[in-house]
């Protein structure tokens, strides 16, 4: 991994720059929205990277990140949207 440059965010700097100054429930759903980016975007890379390799050597690693992304995905959905519903409470 390369090492940050100055103007790079970090990603705590990401999670804390997301969460200032928020009420909780906010907070959770600005976080959870953020996962569900994140999360895609690396389900996306995987998933092209898997095809990319196919019949290649790391083939497998690619498909097996592609596979727990997948999941990830639907999982950060629920978190999503349960946040949503602790804002509208709120």
């Amino acid at each position: 991994m390369e090492p940050e440059s100055p103007t790079t965010p970090t990603p705590q700097s990401v999670i804390s720059a997301t969460v200032a100054d928020r009420p909780p429930a906010e907070a959770a759903l600005a976080l959870a929205e953020l996962a569900g980016r994140v999360v895609a975007e690396l389900n996306k890379l995987a998933r092209a990277q898997a095809e990319a390799r196919r019949g290649q050597p790391d083939w497998g690693r690619w498909a097996k990140l592609a596979n727990a992304t997948r999941s990830a995905v639907l999982q950060v959905a629920t978190c999503r949207d349960a946040a949503r519903e602790l804002q509208r409470q709120g």
